[in-house]
């Protein structure tokens, strides 16, 4: 059941403006507003999730594959040489719109973007304790 006080929700239903590149039976996908470069797109599924915890993994199959319909058009279209999938769950990973989506982000130079994050490299042996702890979750 779409929640209509969800931009994403409302753009499934057709009452909040979009531009379409992509759609089938259990996903749509639109050009961001924001766009973090030339055909930056967002891909949802029609039925409301707020985030990774909830989304069936079947819906995020369905998603995913849009999301690769998508990148190969914008490929194809736009002449991307790659893209970035994108997912920020729960707000302290930055989420904004609590609607479960992926980002589509085209790629055309390697410096077109900046990752958010630095990275630590680590030796291998040394995570074997973290790795054990996620393991022994369920």
């Amino acid at each position: 059941m779409p929640l209509m006080d969800c931009t994403f929700c409302r753009i499934v239903a057709g009452t909040e403006p979009s531009q379409t590149v992509h759609e089938d039976e259990h996903t749509i996908a639109f050009l961001n507003i924001a766009q973090a470069t030339r055909g930056h797109a967002l891909v949802v599924p029609r039925v409301h999730y707020r985030d990774l915890g909830e989304i069936p993994v079947e819906t995020a199959a369905q998603v995913m594959r849009a999301a690769v319909e998508v990148s190969r058009r914008l490929a194809g279209a736009l002449g991307a040489a790659g893209v970035n999938l994108w997912h920020a769950s729960g707000e302290t990973a930055w989420q904004s719109v609590f609607h479960f989506h992926l980002h589509v982000v085209p790629r055309f130079e390697p410096t077109d973007l900046t990752p958010p994050w630095t990275e630590v490299e680590h030796p291998v042996e040394s995570l074997a304790g973290l790795a054990e702890e996620i393991k022994a979750w369920h």
